[in-house]
């Protein structure tokens, strides 16, 4: 397994790309409401992304993607396709997902929206499936190994009662959009890769309500769950630092980034 180490000068690039795809986020979330299609979504983070960053979505036509967002909803794991026929109603739970390009260097996030009510337990996995990720986040400094990371998110979900998604995974990111390592968000403790100032890549863990298996739909994208329960994900991009770490697509709305030590 090669990993990439990145040089400061990757790593400013990669925090300005990552800034834009946070920045698409804050930008989208007063467009996402009932009555609003998930091709609109698309078509604003488009628009925005293109003419107001100067930038590239990275997911249109990756691998034959054929949008510049993923929109998920409900029972949909990850890799929804927008389309103007889905139309957000009250009740529903949808993850934007969101990768910026600029200069050469990949900025990748998605967040959990709700459409207005939702029900208890659909709050609680998207509680659950955050705070997964920032208790995996938390742990991240050199010397900390990859099975560390699987293993806090696969305690703390499956001890609220909800499952693992293990098909899918982060990744190392940087001037290629996914990259070594693969980063599983299920695992033993102290296990795997060691961490190393430098390294940068994904923590996106994504949590089901029912059982953990996934079935991948016709489209040969959108993964739903196989059960049709509901699921959640949540995704930041960081960097491994000298004491800890940095998340480089962190949002004005979160109240961390950096740990004390940085």
């Amino acid at each position: 397994m090669t990993v990439s180490i990145k040089t400061p000068e990757q790593i400013e690039k990669m925090r300005t790309a990552g800034r834009m795809a946070a920045e698409t986020l804050e930008m989208i979330t007063p467009y996402v409401k009932a009555g609003v299609s998930t091709g609109e979504l698309n078509r604003i983070c488009h628009d925005y992304i293109v003419k107001e960053l100067d930038a590239i979505p990275a997911p249109l036509n990756y691998n034959g993607f054929p949008k510049s967002i993923c929109t998920s909803i409900n029972n949909v794991i990850c890799h929804g396709i927008p389309d103007e026929e889905r139309i957000l109603k009250d009740g529903d739970i949808i993850n934007i997902d969101v990768t910026v390009i600029k200069d050469g260097f990949h900025g990748d996030t998605s967040k959990m929206f709700t459409i207005g009510k939702p029900s208890v337990v659909a709050t609680r996995l998207i509680h659950v499936a955050q705070e997964s990720m920032y208790k995996a986040i938390r742990l991240v400094k050199p010397g900390v190994r990859l099975g560390d990371i699987g293993a806090v998110i696969q305690k703390y979900a499956e001890g609220e009662r909800f499952s693992v998604v293990r098909e899918y995974c982060g990744h190392g990111i940087g001037e290629v959009f996914h990259e070594e390592p693969q980063v599983l968000h299920y695992g033993k403790a102290n296990t795997g890769l060691k961490l190393a100032q430098g390294m940068t890549f994904t923590i996106e863990p994504m949590i089901n309500q029912g059982r953990r298996e996934t079935r991948l739909l016709p489209d040969k994208w959108t993964v739903v769950t196989k059960d049709r329960k509901l699921s959640a994900q949540w995704e930041h991009t960081l960097v491994v630092t000298e004491t800890g770490y940095e998340v480089l697509t962190l949002r004005s709305e979160e109240n961390f980034g950096r740990t004390e030590a940085d």
